[in-house]
């Protein structure tokens, strides 16, 4: 048979062929750990099943402490079901190569390092001392906080979603401390005819502020929202129509809002060194059985009478005032919110095992690297080595050495 004889036909290019399925690239194998939150009052989870059946197609390890999913309406068996490991001892949790939590790691997790690993949680800034620090900086390890992550297109995913959360979540909190069954002043968050609606005072335009007006305003209550950025409150305004009272953030205008009140919520932005906009003074004179919550405890407060409690005790009364300040008020919807970080996480993983490990994506990623406050056990956050009064370096700097 001749050359041209043993070529196909030009008819049989156009024949249905056989599809070949794509074969999914092989990165490098990563062993991810997930220890409970129990200990520290958090219910929510940082990967969901569905998020570990994902991972664990792509190769990578995940190894999940018996019972850490509970809280989250997540069994044992539905990780085991997607490929995970359930640990029995809470240890062999933490000798992976990445440690995935939404609390901060307190003195008892660093003890159970093995050193050189990655660590991604909440930092909570005021939950640190110089001492916890620095111990994690002796284990050499690379600590990333989701408070500081941003995408490409310098957006925050796990503050922005959280505080979705937390903001409506906030006036479910609000409407429970008003009523009866809180021992409130029987006072129902909204409004009926005949009736004065009840009033919300909002510090901060932010996302969490725009996510409680807006539950607010569909219960029927009066909402006022006070920040300095005029941009923040006209585009809040836009959003959310002029059913919203908006202010700069003049102090008499605020403190006659606050005499008012039947509810004020402390939603400015994270990630600042800790400042307080309403004083004790203020408080004192706002209504007897109103409620203050405070979404940012864990970066100082909005509050000068604010301190951080958790879930199982998150309010105290200060001046007839109930204060509810547990910082994780997102984590009263635990399976919402565990189902958001999860959807921010697996990419994340994915990107890093497909690069070749964390450093090779630190080094590609601007965004990730915006995350770290611990780089190979040296401080690397501004606002933390502030607050502690500990030397931080510049993480830019460092990645020449390293």
């Amino acid at each position: 048979m001749t050359e041209q004889e043993n070529r196909p036909g030009i008819a049989s290019w156009y024949m249905p062929q056989e599809e070949m399925l794509e074969i999914r690239r092989k990165g490098k194998k990563i062993t991810i750990g997930i220890p409970s939150d129990f200990a520290r009052v958090e219910s929510r989870i940082p990967l969901t099943p569905e998020a570990v059946e994902l991972l664990v197609s792509y190769g990578h390890e995940i190894c999940i402490e018996k019972g850490a999913g509970k809280a989250s309406s997540y069994s044992d068996e539905e990780y085991r079901n997607s490929g995970a490991i359930v640990q029995e001892k809470r240890a062999d949790v933490f000798q992976c190569d990445i440690i995935l939590r939404v609390s901060p790691f307190n003195d008892d997790d660093i003890d159970l390092l093995r050193g050189n690993q990655t660590l991604i949680s909440n930092m909570q800034l005021n939950t640190h001392c110089a001492e916890s620090v620095q111990k994690l900086m002796r284990k050499k390890v690379t600590a990333i906080a989701y408070e500081y992550l941003e995408d490409e297109e310098n957006y925050l995913p796990v503050v922005h979603l959280m505080s979705q959360l937390s903001g409506s979540a906030s006036i479910m909190v609000a409407s429970e401390y008003l009523s009866n069954s809180r021992n409130g002043k029987g006072v129902l968050l909204g409004g009926v005819t005949g009736i004065s609606p009840t009033e919300l005072v909002i510090l901060g335009a932010t996302t969490a502020g725009e996510f409680a007006a807006r539950a607010a305003i569909g219960l029927g209550a009066s909402v006022k929202v006070f920040d300095n950025n005029i941009l923040k409150l006209r585009k809040l305004e836009e959003t959310l129509g002029h059913q919203v009272f908006t202010s700069v953030l003049y102090p008499n205008v605020l403190k006659k809002a606050l005499k008012s009140a039947d509810v004020v919520l402390g939603a400015m932005s994270v990630n600042k060194a800790p400042t307080f906009r309403v004083s004790k003074e203020m408080v004192s004179r706002m209504k007897k059985g109103s409620v203050i919550i405070d979404l940012n405890v864990s970066q100082g407060g909005c509050f000068e009478t604010s301190r951080c409690t958790d879930l199982k005790n998150p309010t105290y009364t200060e001046y007839d005032v109930v204060h509810f300040c547990a910082p994780n008020i997102s984590s009263l919807v635990a399976r919402t919110a565990s189902i958001a970080l999860s959807n921010v996480l697996s990419p994340i993983i994915i990107s890093v095992g497909e690069i070749g490990g964390i450093q090779n994506y630190i080094k590609s990623t601007k965004g990730f690297r915006k995350g770290i406050y611990i780089y190979n056990g040296i401080l690397t956050n501004d606002d933390l080595g502030e607050t502690l009064n500990l030397p931080s370096k510049d993480i830019d700097l460092l990645l020449a050495v390293f």
